[in-house]
């Protein structure tokens, strides 16, 4: 059965699977990045993984896998093939495409960055099927964007298309990794709703998904808090919407699994700010964590697509 090779890269572990033509899972497995061990060590389990990915599909597909793709967390230089940066992995200009292509017996790769994989996902065959321009918005541990144009994903001049959680919302916010104030990320992330839970109830094992509830509970606590988060949330997109004018917004992440708590009054607050712009669908991701494995897949497939028509 004619497949690719698809891997998700995160901070902790790592997604991967068997893709088929018409974009099935057709085996999918887990493993740790081994970060504790350092980015050599990280890089080694890649190529490893991805080895023995093409043998099981050697063993119970009946042949071996036609392309592979990869989504990595970071700065990604997909042109070149290079993992560039990445805090969270410890390596600096990996030239992973290659060393996975010379692993894979000179298979062809195709190397993403993880949130515009997954946004790639979602646009195609995900929450966004049909529209033919969209903004997928996960919030995680921060906030980031892909945005979506004719069923590709818009990178940008240097590759840095769609960072959306470091347009600032509140210039005399708290202070961000970027180095500027009131990013979106710092105030409206899972990890900013965390923080803020945290706080506010006293617990600091309380995490968002805690906050979650207790809004549904009707605390007061963490109804403000949530409130606050929507409204910066709000704030960053409808500057999103004003710049780029999508007509479906994915919104995905953990965050995102608070469902209509977050959604209902998520979708109130960016119509109560819109002027001139059109109001998109605004709408949950559908894919979960299959996201990137599914879009590293779609890459390895338009990579086969583009060698062909060349």
């Amino acid at each position: 059965m004619r497949h690719v090779i698809a891997l998700d890269v995160g901070g902790t572990g790592m997604k991967a699977a068997l893709v088929g033509t018409d974009g099935t899972l057709l085996h999918e497995a887990r493993r740790a990045t081994d970060r504790e061990r350092g980015a050599d060590a990280v890089v080694e389990t890649i190529l490893a993984f991805a080895a023995e990915l093409r043998a099981h599909g050697e063993e119970h597909l009946g042949e071996s896998a036609v392309a592979a793709g990869v989504a990595v967390p970071g700065i990604v230089d997909s042109e070149k093939g290079v993992a560039v940066y990445a805090a969270n992995l410890g390596w600096r200009d990996v030239p992973l495409r290659a060393l996975l292509s010379e692993r894979l017996g000179a298979l062809p790769v195709a190397l993403g960055h993880d949130v515009r994989t997954g946004g790639l996902a979602e646009g195609r065959i995900g929450a966004g099927r049909g529209a033919d321009r969209f903004l997928f918005v996960p919030l995680g541990t921060g906030i980031a964007g892909a945005i979506g144009i004719a069923g590709s994903i818009e990178a940008g001049a240097h590759g840095d298309a769609g960072e959306i959680g470091h347009i600032v919302v509140r210039p005399d916010g708290p202070d961000c990794s970027c180095g500027q104030r009131g990013c979106l990320e710092t105030l409206a992330s899972a990890a900013a709703v965390t923080r803020a839970w945290a706080a506010a109830s006293g617990d600091p094992d309380a995490d968002a998904a805690d906050c979650a509830k207790a809004v549904e509970a009707g605390d007061p606590a963490a109804i403000a808090v949530w409130r606050d988060a929507i409204d910066a949330l709000a704030a960053g997109l409808v500057t999103a919407l004003t710049l780029l004018d999508p007509g479906t917004l994915i919104i995905g992440g953990g965050l995102a699994e608070a469902g209509e708590t977050l959604f209902t009054p998520l979708r109130a607050a960016v119509e109560e700010r819109v002027t001139f712009q059109k109001l998109p669908h605004i709408v949950p991701a559908a894919l979960g964590d299959t996201a990137g494995c599914l879009g590293a897949g779609l890459l390895a497939w338009d990579l086969l697509s583009t060698e062909v028509s060349v």
